[in-house]
């Protein structure tokens, strides 16, 4: 038995990847930033950062045990998001891994910085470090999640 497949022209497959093409664009331009959910990361990252003005620095500090509620939440708003909007987090890009990396470590930095001014009995100032915390992490994952969109319409 022989088969004569004959797939299509040149100038088909040409017409076929140009009509996938617009549709990916067409996608990618529908995709919204979900502010509400990203809103939700800084939330979370500002009551991480807040959670230092309830320690004791020195020499009996013991860290708030709420690391893994925190985790559980952020992967839950992640789910979230990768349902509402079809970007999935794994294939981001360079941008977004950067962005994500600068989120945990603006998060690290301003916990330790909260934790030297309770050290110093300022634990009204923690509030400061709190809400820079919910801006920066909101701001990054808003980059993150651009260039996530950017990507999809790359393909």
């Amino acid at each position: 038995m022989e088969t004569n497949f004959q797939g299509p022209s040149r100038d088909e497959a040409i017409e076929m990847l140009s009509g996938l093409s617009a549709d990916r664009d067409r996608l990618a331009a529908s995709i919204r930033a979900p502010w509400s959910l990203l809103a939700g990361l800084g939330a979370v990252a500002a009551w991480w950062v807040s959670a230092a003005a309830a320690t004791s620095p020195g020499e009996n500090y013991e860290p708030p045990a709420m690391g893994g509620l925190v985790l559980a939440i952020v992967l839950v708003i992640l789910y979230l998001i990768q349902r509402e909007t079809g970007v999935r987090f794994r294939s981001m890009g360079l941008q977004a891994g950067l962005a994500l990396a600068g989120i945990v470590a603006s998060c690290l930095a301003l916990f330790s910085i909260s934790l030297g001014l309770v050290s110093f009995g300022l634990h009204w100032a923690v509030t400061l470090t709190s809400i820079m915390a919910f801006a920066l992490t909101t701001w990054l994952a808003s980059v993150a999640y651009r260039s996530a969109a950017r990507k999809l319409r790359r393909g």
